[in-house]
């Protein structure tokens, strides 16, 4: 029996993970379709003005599964740098170094804000969540008011454009990893010197980007057979008697056609089902239209100096100010070139029918000088340029009808045989990188020879997928 064909939709790390691991396993040839020019997705690198630039603020973490980190290292080996992280978040109007540090709280953090986090710590056994779980009251459970009203729940607002109330238990679970103020204390002391391991307070990162590790991953899946196909929009998936047959796609003016008996989708999960032809029952096609996605504008400000913070990220909670995070890329690699010049990425949460989104460059620009300026960030340096990306997809929404909408969609779409969802948007999971590695690495294991998935072990691995948390 010869290696079934798999075609491999989107070239995120999932789908590059995908066709590295398949061509690695010999089980199976790949074939890579991306819309974009470059591979990536979110997770992509390009240079402006000289600056290695993500798709905003990017980081492999040392909890990375130790398989999925040795297999970054082999392929990128000196490229991949340990770097420290230096980040700071406003409090109540104050920076406080991040990750955490105990005398950078104890000296600027404020007082009534430090009472209220210990008295939050003492009286967490008092506590009690009332009526449905939600994730406000299980995060208010855990921290209780003073962390919540001064950083997760306007954060989380700002990401989601929802009150916290309307969020899903399931964000607490994927994107909050310290759980109580007792687990924060302990990652605090865990900077001090005595408790301090080798990669404490450090995270990977590939001198010329974070879009390194894709390329890597591409160039190593192609030297195994994978064929990639960019600028390939794909607009059907064809099925016939309960099984997928075919992928169309757009280059250009000229529709191409992949036959295969195996489609592995890392598209959004709403794209998939809206694409299948013949189409989705009408139920599963308005569960998909109840799935939303939050958008995002990276604002990208070129300014004529070497360096604007010493800090790599800020975190910006404050619903006054309309971005989330402000990055500056060299930093992250510790990059002293090119001389003169540095870049600021600044993420705005926004969806496309908000005004901003409408805005120009040179308008977003000058409103990015205006918010740095609020929080005491001024841009004092001549801004040579302002470029921008915006992403459709940054963020799943979970609100509290997300799981019965992804329930009916996901039962739909796993009727299909050959078929395949995983990676950030296709599981509808805001993952790190690694996770979606380790999401490609299981689809690999889980294929047998016929090009069918073992369903079983892949039942297994989605419940390992679902303790996946979020590290920022």
């Amino acid at each position: 029996m010869s290696a079934p064909k798999v075609v491999v939709l989107g070239a995120g790390p999932a789908g590059l993970g995908a066709a590295y691991f398949l061509g690695k396993s010999g089980k199976g040839e790949a074939v890579l379709v991306e819309a974009s020019q470059a591979v990536g997705g979110n997770s992509g690198t390009f240079l402006l003005e000289g600056v290695h630039c993500d798709y905003g603020s990017h980081r492999l973490h040392p909890a990375s599964e130790p398989h999925i980190l040795r297999t970054i290292q082999d392929l990128l080996g000196p490229e991949l740098l340990l770097r420290p992280r230096h980040g700071r978040i406003r409090l109540k109007g104050k920076w406080i170094h991040f990750p955490l540090k105990l005398g950078d709280l104890l000296l600027r953090l404020p007082k009534g804000f430090a009472a209220a986090l210990l008295y939050d710590m003492v009286s967490k056994p008092l506590r009690k969540v009332r009526g449905e779980p939600t994730f406000a009251s299980i995060l208010y459970r855990g921290l209780g008011g003073a962390m919540c009203r001064g950083f997760y729940f306007p954060y989380m607002q700002k990401l989601w454009a929802l009150p916290p109330e309307q969020l899903a238990v399931t964000l607490a679970q994927r994107r909050i990893s310290g759980s109580s103020i007792t687990k924060i204390l302990r990652k605090i002391l865990a900077q001090l010197p005595m408790f301090r391991a080798e990669t404490t307070g450090k995270f990977y990162y590939p001198r010329r980007g974070f879009g390194q590790i894709a390329d890597a991953l591409r160039d190593a899946a192609e030297a195994s057979g994978t064929r990639t196909m960019l600028e390939t929009r794909v607009t059907r998936i064809e099925h016939r008697d309960g099984r997928v047959v075919a992928v169309v796609g757009q280059q250009g003016e000229t529709e191409v056609r992949e036959e295969s008996a195996v489609v592995w989708s890392t598209l959004p999960v709403t794209t998939v089902v809206r694409a299948m032809d013949p189409p989705a029952p009408p139920e599963v096609l308005a569960a998909a239209d109840r799935i939303a996605f939050r958008g995002m504008i990276l604002i990208y400000l070129v300014l004529e100096q070497d360096q604007f913070t010493e800090y790599d990220a800020h975190y910006l909670p404050e619903l006054n100010v309309p971005i989330s995070r402000l990055s500056e890329p060299k930093n992250y690699s510790a990059s002293t070139t090119p001389e003169g010049v540095t870049v600021l990425c600044a993420e705005l949460p926004c969806d496309s029918h908000e005004p901003l989104w409408s805005k120009s460059d040179d308008e977003l620009g000058v409103e990015m000088c205006r918010w740095l300026g609020d929080v005491g960030l001024p841009v004092s340096a001549k801004v040579r340029r302002t470029v921008t990306r915006r992403l459709n997809h940054a963020y799943p929404v979970y609100d509290r009808g997300f799981a019965a909408n992804l329930e009916i969609v996901e039962n739909w779409l796993a009727s299909i045989e050959g078929l395949l969802i995983f990676g950030r948007q296709g599981l509808f999971a805001h993952d790190n990188t690694h996770h979606a590695l380790f999401m490609a690495d299981a689809a690999v294991d889980s294929l047998q020879p016929d090009g069918s998935i073992d369903s079983a072990k892949w039942a297994e691995y989605r419940k390992v997928f679902e303790t996946h948390v979020v590290e920022d």
